[in-house]
């Protein structure tokens, strides 16, 4: 049960990065086609989201989504997009983590 959640969030989470990625390159682009790519790409996450709530607790697998979207969304806004963190950025994300392990215990 537990890795079935975990999976079903790590893909949930997948398909929403790439929407995020679409949204950013429309956000330059303006092309249509990467907009509704990024629209149908979220509901496909949210549908997986939405069974991945059959086995866990809506409070910890919120925090889990939230920050593990969190943390790639920011390496691949960083990696992609040369966006930059300020100090206030890393210290945020870190606490997080810091919630998803005090979640967890």
């Amino acid at each position: 049960m537990k890795n079935t959640f975990f999976y079903l969030v790590v893909l949930a989470v997948a398909f929403e990065i790439i929407a995020d990625i679409l949204f950013k390159y429309w956000s330059i682009n303006a092309r249509g086609v990467l907009l509704w790519g990024g629209v149908a790409l979220y509901g496909i996450s949210t549908i997986i989201w939405a069974n991945s709530l059959r086995f866990e607790l809506l409070a910890k697998a919120i925090t889990i989504f939230t920050v593990l979207n969190l943390v790639v969304v920011v390496l691949v806004g960083v990696a992609l997009f040369n966006e930059s963190l300020s100090l206030t950025n890393k210290i945020g994300i870190l606490l997080g983590i810091v919630s998803v392990v005090l979640v967890q215990i």
